[in-house]
């Protein structure tokens, strides 16, 4: 299997959970603030992969890769902070709290 497939796969399934979260309950706000982490999020993967890589920590069988590279990090690793910046603040959204789940109850006195 390839890593490209790989990451379809995954990338589907955040799709899927983060446009049922975009529906249930999106802002305006939340796109430059999802846009500022991915940045960070990629610059962050290609320096610590391609240390890792260099070192030797991690290796990839040429044949399941694309052959495109950032620093020494093939394309493909890069799917991942993607798939973080949408699929956790998704889950956040669909598992949080709702404004009337707040445990606080009016009493009329």
């Amino acid at each position: 299997m390839s890593y490209l497939l790989l990451d379809v796969a995954f990338l589907a399934v955040t799709v899927v959970v983060g446009a049922f979260a975009w529906r249930r309950r999106a802002t305006r706000r939340m796109l430059p603030a999802a846009g500022i982490a991915l940045a960070i999020l990629l610059v962050l993967t290609a320096g610590f992969d391609t240390v890792m890589i260099a070192v030797g920590l991690v290796d990839y069988a040429p044949e399941h890769i694309l052959g495109t590279l950032i620093g020494l990090a093939p394309i493909e690793d890069f799917a991942y902070p993607v798939a973080a910046v949408v699929l956790l603040p998704s889950l956040w959204v669909l598992l949080g709290r709702r404004p009337h789940d707040s445990g606080v109850t009016a009493h009329d006195d």
